[in-house]
């Protein structure tokens, strides 16, 4: 009987295994490139594994325990079984940007907007996959892979999937701008309302920005990435008067307080470590002891980033990381284990994964220093910083987006910082949480 996944929160990855079967199949339908015709990035890869003994048996072995731990899902019979296949297949996904897929009723079925995770999910749990992708020479060769369809989904040529219907695929597909795909957006959109009939009442066009409303095909949007970007319209999230707002549209997964400088973050528990997380930053010390707040992005929602508090930016940067690297205590071998590894992963995740670290030294004399990370979650993982040090910030400024690629974040606050979170309308803080509406008063000083 084939394995459920009982995580695939935030929508990147369905929660029905049979529907990632058939977009492999679907993968693997198409016209196969000989590997002399892959893209350069991708010969470098096959080239680096082929030329490094330990990548070249691990990589295989990865696909062999993970078949043998499960054969039959989340890929379906059968599984991606080798690294050449995988290679084969990574190529075909470099000019493929995400389809939104219905059931033969036109009922939404999602997406798969991990594609390169549908076909790791379990090889990137076993032990062999946790050496790969921890790997430093591996990941640089990763990293162009994925910057190559990044260069993809930021063209034109990407947004076909906009405007463009399958009904006859296996699932139908069906434009990104059709009337069922909007409808999910905004249902999205509608969760910190908790799904209020005057919400759901509105058009898409009055929940989020486009480029040319007069646009009937395209709305004006240049790529898939620039509507991945959209933006909400003014007024739509108002800012909270609370000494902390939402940074990210997003999902509270959890709390932390007493935070450690260093931890041994890869463990069962998957506990925080500065250290690691601020990149060895000489700031991190000030945290010690201090707080977290982590909350996760849904795939149908808003991926850009607003500064939290009022104040001045102290320090920005990007730290290049893994990008399919999940914690051992979700991997195959554990009680529990999670396929879609980047969602039980995320507190492991904070600490290896490509991440902007945005310093903030809050005007609120209660606050005081705190820290923005956002962490890219598998796929392109591209976090794009807008702000600079020495840049005054209100409540609400822009600090960056991600481009496409999961994501989470987290909001770190120094030990003698004592907050009071309020999410009512999402419920407590845990994978099954939902959005909490960026800007919105996330906590005041308890």
């Amino acid at each position: 009987m084939a394995r459920s996944n009982k995580r695939r929160v935030g929508g990147w990855l369905p929660s029905d295994p049979e529907l990632i079967r058939k977009f492999v199949e679907k993968l693997r339908s198409r016209p196969k490139a000989d590997p002399a015709d892959y893209i350069p990035p991708i010969k470098d890869l096959q080239n680096l594994v082929a030329s490094t003994p330990t990548l070249a048996a691990l990589t295989q072995v990865m696909f062999v325990e993970g078949y043998d731990y499960d054969p039959e899902n989340p890929l379906g019979q059968p599984s991606v079984t080798s690294w050449p296949e995988f290679l084969g297949l990574l190529n075909a996904i470099m000019t493929t940007a995400p389809e939104f897929y219905v059931d033969a009723k036109g009922e939404a079925l999602g997406l798969v907007g991990f594609p390169i995770n549908a076909l790791l999910d379990w090889p990137m749990g076993t032990g062999a996959g946790y050496t790969v992708f921890s790997s430093e020479l591996f990941n640089r060769a990763f990293q162009p892979v994925l910057r190559h369809w990044s260069a993809f989904l930021t063209s034109e040529a990407s947004r076909y999937v906009l405007a463009e219907s399958d009904p006859k695929s296996d699932p139908p597909v069906v434009a990104w701008l059709s009337d069922d795909a909007k409808a999910q957006m905004i249902a999205v959109a509608c969760q910190p309302s908790g799904g209020s009939a005057d919400c759901l009442s509105k058009s898409f066009t009055e929940i989020f920005q486009v480029p040319d409303p007069n646009d009937p095909v395209y709305l004006g949007f240049a790529s898939w990435d620039d509507f991945f970007t959209r933006e909400f319209q003014p007024g739509v999230r108002p800012v909270g008067d609370a000494p902390v707002v939402s940074a990210c549209e997003s999902a509270p997964l959890q709390v932390v307080t007493n935070v450690g400088l260093s931890d041994r973050f890869w463990l069962k528990g998957q506990p925080y470590s500065l250290n690691n997380m601020l990149g060895f930053h000489p700031k991190a010390a000030h945290f010690q002891g201090g707080s977290v707040y982590q909350a996760f992005l849904s795939a149908l929602s808003y991926h850009r980033w607003n500064a939290p508090v009022d104040g001045t930016v102290e320090d920005a940067f990007v730290i290049n990381g893994s990008y399919y690297l999940e914690s051992m205590s979700e991997g195959v071998h554990s009680p529990d284990p999670d396929p879609s590894a980047p969602n039980a992963s995320q507190p492991f995740i904070t600490s290896v994964a490509t991440r902007a670290v945005i310093f903030i030294r809050a005007t609120d004399p209660g606050i005081g220093l705190m820290a923005f990370v956002a962490v890219g979650m598998a796929e392109v993982s591209s976090c794009q910083i807008q702000v600079k040090p020495g840049d005054v910030l209100s409540k609400g400024d822009p600090l960056g987006m991600f481009h496409f690629g999961g994501s989470t974040h987290c909001l770190v606050f120094g030990p003698d910082v004592s907050l009071k979170f309020r999410v009512p309308v999402s419920g407590e803080p845990n994978l099954d949480a939902t959005n909490v509406a960026v800007k919105s008063n996330l906590a005041t000083l308890a």
